[in-house]
């Protein structure tokens, strides 16, 4: 694949491109297509689901499906802790504990490493929810198996993972397979009716914007005195690059997709800085506490994006667009504000009563299996975390990271095999310290010499 052509749309103006996606609601819609190439005939009984993942967000996940309606049967779960599965079970069974929707025998609870591929196996429809670096291999198994997917983001935490989705969305193009990626904006009311209002050109053509995930601090699971390295790797995921991204991949993924939605392109290049300025204790094993971005696009547009965990500072996680002919203020709690360059509102969102995005994107996910059409979202959740790995790159290296450079790097964070027997990619030093990037010092795609 060339990677210029994840940038460059031939033929078509910037606006044209990012109306017609639009169109599509969250990723690429494909006409009805013949019952016999889905992997749920539609109107054939119950579609049969698997949750990979049991975890906070796994367990939203599988409620919101249970509730996209009552053809749906939760029948196989996933996890490589016994606990969590247990703990999401019951959560489950509070609610659906005698319905027939909740369906999980003890044998089709599976613990370990390999549990995906036997939940998987059991069902027509994937829910993917485990931390991002084992999203890619767990992605891969269900298409050649032939089933739908829901997956959580960001898709990969490394340049190869996000290769290997994109190669994997090719297969389940092919397959004509659903793929809704987690991005919920996409599905969002207040997100939908702003780029309406972009292509009807209220605001004229963005110039610019900035993007923002800044809050106090995440959760941390301190070690335990009886945990394996990996254990105790695995249960504090979120502090570990290999299993995270960082947060400019982990959670700030969600407003540099907006820009790259609102803009119908992708970042050409980025460069940044960032760091740990109040979390240094040795109970934070590896992750930066702050990041700030500049991504620069091939139409001159220049977003400036930051995340923050930084307690009893400015917190806000928004968008904000600057415009020919205006301005608009979008965020993930259904607000969106625009107006002209003399400060009058044209639109003010109210979404007070608007769908839930997390309900909306799986609703969508099962309808489009019924009607036998495909969404497929791959290509979207697989650039939007190469975006974040951009900027990550940017600020752990200190250097202008290019596009190309950044989807080509062979740095792989995440091994092929990971079992409770292997040593973990990062182990602490005699003093219990991981390894932490440094600006100007830290290689992140090879060798600065030879770049």
């Amino acid at each position: 694949m060339n990677p210029k052509d994840t940038i460059q749309i031939q033929g078509i103006t910037r606006r044209d491109f990012v109306k017609a996606a639009s169109l599509t609601a969250g990723g690429l819609m494909l006409g009805s297509l013949p019952i016999s190439s889905s992997a749920y005939a539609a109107g054939n009984g119950k579609i049969k689901v698997a949750l990979v993942g049991c975890g906070g967000r796994g367990t939203g996940a599988a409620f919101n499906a249970l509730a996209a309606g009552e053809d749906i049967q939760l029948v196989a779960m996933a996890d490589i802790f016994e606990d969590r599965l247990t703990e999401s079970f019951g959560h489950l069974s509070q609610r659906y504990g005698d319905s027939e929707q909740l369906n999980v025998p003890d044998e089709h609870k599976f613990i370990g490493f390999d549990g995906y591929k036997h939940a998987i196996d059991q069902a027509d429809v994937v829910l993917h929810a485990t931390p991002p670096g084992e999203r890619p291999k767990h992605f891969r198994y269900a298409v050649e198996q032939g089933k739908h997917v829901f997956m959580e983001k960001p898709v990969a935490t490394d340049a190869p993972g996000v290769r290997s989705v994109l190669e994997s969305g090719k297969i389940a193009r092919e397959k004509q397979l659903n793929v809704v990626i987690g991005l919920q904006r996409r599905y969002q009311d207040n997100y939908r009716e702003t780029l309406r209002r972009i292509h009807n050109n209220q605001v004229g053509e963005i110039m610019g914007g900035q993007v923002y995930w800044n809050q106090g601090e995440l959760w941390v699971n301190r070690r335990q005195p009886d945990q394996s390295e990996l254990e105790y790797q695995m249960r504090n995921w979120y502090h570990f690059v290999w299993i995270c991204g960082d947060h400019n991949v982990e959670q700030h993924i969600h407003n540099i997709d907006v820009a790259n939605w609102f803009l119908g392109e992708y970042p050409v290049r980025a460069q940044g800085m960032g760091g740990r300025e109040v979390r240094k204790g040795i109970e934070y094993p590896q992750i930066f506490d702050h990041h700030s971005v500049e991504y620069q696009y091939a139409s001159g547009v220049v977003i400036s994006s930051q995340c923050r965990q930084i307690p009893g500072c400015w917190n806000s996680v928004s968008e904000s667009f600057q415009g020919t002919k205006g301005t608009l203020y979008t965020d993930g709690s259904n607000n969106a504000v625009l107006r002209d360059r003399n400060g009058n509102t044209l639109y003010d969102h109210d979404g007070e009563e608007d769908p839930n995005p997390y309900q909306q994107e799986i609703d969508e996910l099962f309808e489009s299996i019924r009607r036998g059409n495909v969404i497929n979202d791959t290509e979207i959740g697989a650039k939007a975390t190469l975006s974040g790995i951009m900027g990550r790159m940017a600020t752990y290296s200190g250097q202008m990271i290019e596009w190309d450079e950044a989807l080509n790097a062979e740095q792989k964070l995440v091994p092929d095999y990971v079992d409770w027997d292997m040593t973990p990619p990062v182990v602490p030093d005699e003093n219990g310290r991981y390894p932490i990037a440094v600006p100007g010092q830290t290689d992140v795609l090879g060798p600065i010499a030879d770049r």
